[in-house]
C-alpha cells in the first residue's frame, strides 16, 4: 500500500498535474488516457487493492424469483413509464434552455417545494443511479435510451451555463416573443436613458405569465428600495400593480388592477402618467385611475436599475412568463391609441412605435433586443446571479448556494440546502451511467464537476472547509467523497484525489478514530455515508486513522442505535448511546440511513471479513429496505417511506412530505442493486462468499463456473446451491447467521460437509467444484425477542431474520406473552398460531403479527410489552404469578435463558435450580416453587 498522503502533499500533486493533458475521446466515444498513468489509474477503477473482498457486478448476479424480484419489477415499471424530461426540466430552465413544456416533478425537485427547491437537481442524480443499475442487471435498452437523453440535456446544460444567456424564441402575440422559463433567472436589462427624463409616459407590454407567484414584475425602474417605478403583474392580492416612489413603500404612489391575469394567456398591460393622473389599462380596459399622482419619470432622475422581469427587491421572484413588444412613449397615449394596441402590432398601431424605447424581441440566436426606436438602446439579457458559470460547473440552480455556503455561520436551508449533497447525487448519477453504458460524456461531465469543486474549494482556507463541514443541512455533502475517489480512479488527475481530502471534518474523524462517541446530537443521514467516503480514501491514501474511524463509527451505531429492522435515527438525528426506548416516534428510521449503513457495512466487509457487518446487512435489507418499499404499483412515484414510525399503530407513508425527497431517491436506488452483496468473491479468486440467502444466478466468469441458488427465503429456511459451466478450485464459505444457533447444517451433494457451524460465522467447505454439484443448506429459524436496550420489557420480535410486527390499530403498546408454550429448544413459536394459506404470517391473542418487510398500509406494532404475568410451562398453568427481580428479570426469563434444552428431563432440573435459587433469595415461597417444579413436570413440550 503507498504511504499516506497529507492534505497538503496532495493538493501540492494536484497543482503539478494541473497543466496534465485531459481526456480525450476515441473513436469509439469512450473516454481514452492521453498518458499512460491516467490510462493505468482508469483500469485500476475496478476495486482498489485494499480490499481483500471484492463484489460482483450487478450484470454477473441474476435474480430469481421471490421477494426482491417482485420489488425489484415494480421500481422497473416505475423506471421505465417515468418521463426524465421531467426530472431535466429544472436543469434545463436554470440553463435558460426550453424545458419542451416538461412539467417538474415538484416536491423538493421545484421551485414551490420545501426550501424553495433548494434541493432540486438530487433526484436526477438517483434517477440517473437506477436507471444504470437497472440497465446493467436486465439489458433493457429503454433504460439505456433514458440514460442517453439525460446525458444529452445535461450536457447541452452545462453548456448552456458557460453562456450568456440567449433568447428563448416562442411563438408571441404578433410574431416571434421572448420566454423567462421559471428558474432560470433572467431578466432584460436596459440602457439607463430608456425613460428620457420624461414628465409625462407611457409603458406598454404584451405579457404572458405561466406561474401565480405574487409581485413579478413587468418591469422595474429605480436604484434600490427607495427609488422606483414598477409594474408587477401580480401584487399580493395577485392582481396587476403599478407603483411611483421616491421614499419607498410607504410613499409609493399606485395604480391596483382588479382582476388577477390569466396564465398562459397573453395580456396587454399599459400605464399612462401625465398632469398629475395615472391610469392602469388591463386589455385595453382602465381598470385603475389616480389623479392624485405627483410623481412622473422626471422626479426620478437617471436609474441605475432598468429591468424587464427584475424587481428591485431582492426577495421578490423574476418574471415567469413570455414577452412581446415593450414601448415607451414620451406622451399619455389616449384610449383610443390603447384600443389601437390591442389588435395592432406598435409600428402599425395609431400610437406608432415607441419613442423613448421599442423592443420587438423578434427571434435573434444572442441575448441582446435592438431598440426600434431610433435612439439605439440595445437592451441585454441578463441572469440575476451574473455569469456565465465557472468551467465544469453542472446544477440544476446557479452557484449563489455554493458561494453563499463559504461566508455562512448559521445553517438555514431556505437559503442553502446542503449543494454538496446535490452535486453529489448529479456526480454518482453520472459516473454510475457511464460505468452502465460507456458513454465517455457521462465522464467528461463529472470530471468537469471534480475540476469545478477543486478549484473553488482548494482556494479557501482549512478553518473556512471545516465550518462549512460543520454546519448542520446547508454543509451536508453526502457521499461525495466515495464518489470523488470513484472519480479520481477513472481520471488519474491528482487534483480530484486531492479535492475528496478537502472535505475531511476532522473533529469528526479524530474522534471516531479514538472511539470517542460524539454522535449524540448529530444529524444521522448528514454523518452516515461521510465514512463510506473515507473507507474510499484510505484504499487511495493508506491513511489508516480512516479506516479505523471508519470501524470505531459503525459500532457505535451498531447495536447501540439501531431499531430492530436495521434502522437508526428519530427525527433524522441521534440521541445518547444505548437509547432506543427513549426514541421510539412517529419519525424514526430514516429510509436513507438504512441505505447508506448498507453501503458502510459492506465497504468494511471488503477490508475485514467480520460476519457482524453482513448479518447487519441481511437484516437491514430485509427488513426496512424491503419494508419501505410498498407492493403495489405507481407511475408516477416510486412509493418509499421517508420515515417509518415505530410508535404503536403507525401507518407508513410511501407517499412523504411532497415528494422526491432523499428517501425516494435512495429508494430507487436500493430496489435496483438488491443482488449486489450476494456473493462475494476473495481479490486472490481463492474464495466465494454467500452472503445473503436469494434466488440467484452468479456467472463467475474468471472461474467459468455458475452457482444458481434455489430458494424462497425467508419463506424458506434454507437454500440449494446448484454448480454450473467447468470445474474449478476454490473454498466456499456460506454466513452462518448469528441467530442461527442450532440446526444449521451443510451437505454437499447429498453428504453432510466436515466441520461444525457456528453462529455469527462463516462456514467454509473447500474443493474443486464441478457441474451439477449441489450444496443443501439448512438454516433453522426460531421465534426470539430483541429487547430496547433502555427498556428490556420494550421488545420486538424476529422469526429467523424476519422482523414481525403486530397488526393493529391500538395507538398504545400491546402486552404479550410468549412463554406459554414455549418449545424445549427455546423456541418461543409455538406460543403462536400460524395462519392459514399466509406464509410467515401468525396470530397471538386474537392479533395477527405479519413480516415488516410487507409493504402495506395497515396500522402495525413493531415493539410490544412483554408481559409474563403467570408461570406457565407447555400451555399448563401453575397458578403462580411470575415473580421478576428488582432488574427486571423474571423467573422465566432465567429459566428460558438456559435453551436449548435436549430433554424435558432437563428443562425440569433447570427449573428446580432456577427455584431453589429463588427460593434462598427470597423471591419466592417454598410452596410456589413446588408448585412451580411439579408443573414443569407435567407439563408436555414442543421439542
Amino acid at each position: 500500500m503507498a504511504p499516506p498522503l497529507s492534505r497538503r502533499n496532495l493538493l501540492q500533486a494536484a497543482a503539478l498535474a494541473a497543466a496534465a493533458p485531459a481526456l480525450s475521446y476515441a473513436a469509439s466515444g469512450r473516454a481514452t488516457a492521453a498518458t499512460s498513468a491516467t490510462s493505468a489509474a482508469a483500469a485500476a477503477a475496478a476495486a482498489p487493492a485494499a480490499w481483500t473482498v471484492r463484489p460482483f457486478a450487478l450484470d454477473e448476479v441474476t435474480l430469481g424469483p421471490g421477494v426482491f424480484a417482485d420489488k425489484r419489477q415494480l421500481m422497473l415499471d416505475h423506471a421505465r413509464g417515468y418521463d426524465v424530461n421531467r426530472l431535466l426540466q429544472v436543469f434545463r430552465a436554470n440553463a435558460g434552455l426550453s424545458t419542451g413544456g416538461a412539467v417538474a416533478p415538484g416536491g423538493w425537485e421545484g421551485l414551490d417545494g420545501e426550501a424553495n427547491g433548494n434541493l432540486r437537481g438530487h433526484y436526477t442524480g438517483h434517477f440517473l443511479t437506477m436507471l444504470s443499475q437497472a440497465y446493467a442487471s436486465t439489458g433493457e435498452q429503454v433504460f439505456a435510451d433514458k440514460i442517453a437523453t439525460m446525458i444529452t440535456a445535461l450536457t447541452a446544460a452545462r453548456a448552456a451555463l458557460r453562456t450568456d444567456p440567449k433568447m428563448l424564441a416562442v411563438t408571441g402575440k404578433w410574431g416571434a416573443a421572448h420566454e423567462n422559463v421559471r428558474g432560470s433567472y433572467q431578466y432584460v436589462d436596459l440602457p439607463a436613458a430608456v425613460l428620457g427624463g420624461a414628465s409625462a409616459i407611457t409603458l406598454s407590454v404584451w405579457v404572458k405569465p405561466t406561474h401565480d407567484a405574487n409581485w413579478q414584475r413587468a418591469f422595474d425602474f429605480g436604484n434600490n428600495t427607495t427609488r422606483y417605478m414598477y409594474l408587477a403583474t401580480r401584487n399580493g392580492s395577485g392582481v396587476p400593480r403599478f407603483a411611483i416612489t421616491t421614499n419607498g413603500a410607504g410613499g409609493e404612489q399606485a395604480l391596483n388592477g382588479t382582476a388577477a391575469l390569466p396564465l398562459n394567456q397573453w395580456s396587454h398591460l399599459a400605464v399612462t402618467i401625465a398632469g398629475g393622473t395615472g391610469t392602469l389599462y388591463v386589455n385595453g380596459t382602465a381598470v385603475a385611475t389616480n389623479t392624485a399622482m405627483t410623481l412622473n419619470p422626471a422626479a426620478l432622475g437617471t436609474l441605475a436599475n432598468n429591468w424587464l422581469g427584475r424587481s428591485n427587491y431582492a426577495g421578490d421572484p423574476v418574471y415567469a412568463g413570455a414577452y412581446d413588444e415593450f414601448n415607451v412613449w414620451s406622451r399619455a397615449l389616449t384610449q383610443a391609441e390603447i384600443t389601437s394596441l390591442q389588435t395592432n402590432e406598435a409600428k402599425l398601431s395609431t400610437a406608432g412605435l415607441g419613442n423613448l424605447v421599442s423592443y420587438w424581441f423578434q427571434a435573434t440566436a444572442g441575448g441582446t433586443f435592438p431598440d426600434g426606436s431610433g435612439r439605439g438602446l440595445t437592451a441585454t439579457l441578463r441572469r440575476t446571479w451574473g455569469g456565465p458559470s465557472h468551467p465544469g460547473f453542472l446544477a440544476a440552480y446557479p452557484e449563489t448556494q455554493f458561494i453563499d455556503l463559504e461566508t455562512r455561520t448559521a445553517s438555514d436551508y431556505t437559503k442553502v440546502w446542503a449543494p454538496y449533497y446535490t452535486a453529489h447525487k448529479i456526480l454518482q448519477g453520472l459516473l454510475d451511467a457511464y460505468a452502465a453504458t460507456d458513454d465517455a460524456r457521462a465522464l467528461d461531465l463529472a470530471s468537469g464537476m471534480g475540476d469545478w469543486m477543486y478549484s473553488r474549494l482548494s482556494v479557501l482556507p482549512e478553518t473556512t472547509l471545516q465550518r462549512m463541514w460543520g454546519l448542520f443541512s446547508s454543509g451536508e455533502f453526502g457521499g461525495i467523497v466515495e464518489a470523488i475517489v470513484d472519480l479520481h480512479a477513472h481520471s488519474g488527475k491528482a487534483e480530484h484525489l486531492a479535492l475528496a481530502k478537502l472535505f475531511d471534518l476532522d473533529s469528526l474523524i479524530d474522534a471516531c478514530a479514538a472511539n470517542t462517541d460524539t454522535l449524540d446530537g448529530l444529524h444521522a443521514n448528514q454523518h452516515i455515508p461521510i465514512f463510506t467516503g473515507l473507507l474510499r480514501l484510505y484504499d487511495a491514501t493508506g491513511e489508516t486513522r480512516y479506516l479505523t474511524a471508519a470501524r470505531n463509527f459503525w459500532g457505535m451505531v451498531v447495536p447501540n442505535r439501531m431499531y430492530g429492522i436495521g434502522g437508526t435515527s428519530t427525527g433524522e438525528f441521534w440521541k445518547a448511546s444505548g437509547l432506543i426506548a427513549g426514541t421510539i416516534s412517529d419519525t424514526d428510521a430514516e429510509t436513507c440511513c438504512a441505505y447508506n449503513m448498507l453501503k458502510l457495512s459492506r465497504t468494511l466487509f471488503f477490508h475485514e471479513q467480520t460476519p457482524k457487518y453482513m448479518d447487519y446487512y441481511e437484516r437491514a435489507l430485509l427488513n426496512q429496505v424491503l419494508g419501505s418499499k410498498q407492493d403495489k404499483a405507481d407511475a408516477e412515484k416510486p412509493l418509499v417511506t421517508y420515515f417509518i414510525g415505530l410508535t404503536p399503530g403507525h401507518v407508513r407513508d410511501y407517499t412523504p412530505k411532497q415528494g422526491t425527497t432523499c428517501c425516494e431517491g435512495t429508494g430507487m436506488e436500493s430496489a435496483t442493486k438488491y443482488q449486489d452483496s450476494v456473493y462475494f468473491k476473495a481479490a486472490d479468486g481463492g474464495t466465494l462468499y454467500v452472503n445473503l440467502y436469494s434466488p440467484s444466478r452468479l456467472t463467475w466468469a474468471e472461474k467459468g463456473v455458475t452457482v444458481t441458488q434455489t430458494t424462497d427465503y425467508p419463506r424458506e429456511q434454507g437454500t440449494t446451491l446448484t454448480f454450473g459451466g467447468g470445474s474449478a478450485a476454490f473454498a466456499l464459505k456460506v454466513r452462518v447467521p448469528s441467530w442461527a444457533t442450532s440446526g444449521f447444517r451443510v451437505t454437499v451433494n447429498g453428504t453432510a460437509a466436515s466441520g461444525t457451524p457456528a453462529a455469527g460465522s462463516y462456514f467454509t467447505v473447500s474443493r474443486t467444484w464441478k457441474a451439477g454439484d449441489v450444496v443443501r443448506i439448512s438454516v433453522p429459524f426460531r421465534l426470539r425477542v430483541e429487547k430496547a436496550l433502555d427498556d428490556p420489557a420494550l421488545q420486538t420480535l424476529f422469526y429467523g431474520p424476519v422482523n414481525l410486527v403486530a397488526r393493529n390499530a391500538a395507538t398504545s403498546y400491546l402486552s404479550f406473552g410468549l412463554y406459554a408454550n414455549a418449545a424445549l429448544s427455546g423456541d418461543l413459536l409455538p406460543t403462536l398460531a400460524p395462519v392459514s394459506g399466509k406464509p410467515l404470517h401468525y396470530t397471538l391473542g386474537g392479533t395477527e403479527f405479519a413480516p415488516f418487510l410487507e409493504g402495506s398500509e395497515n396500522p402495525t406494532h413493531a415493539y410490544f410489552r412483554r408481559a409474563e404475568p403467570k408461570v406457565v410451562f407447555g400451555t399448563l398453568d401453575s397458578g403462580i404469578a411470575n415473580p421478576a427481580k428488582s432488574d427486571g428479570t423474571t423467573l422465566l426469563d432465567e429459566i428460558w435463558a438456559g435453551a436449548p434444552f435436549a430433554s424435558k428431563s432437563a428443562l425440569v432440573t433447570k427449573v428446580t435450580s432456577t427455584v431453589n435459587a429463588w427460593v434462598s433469595a427470597g423471591l419466592l415461597s417454598q410452596a410456589n416453587g413446588q408448585v412451580v417444579i411439579s408443573t414443569a413436570g407435567q407439563a408436555t413440550y414442543v421439542s
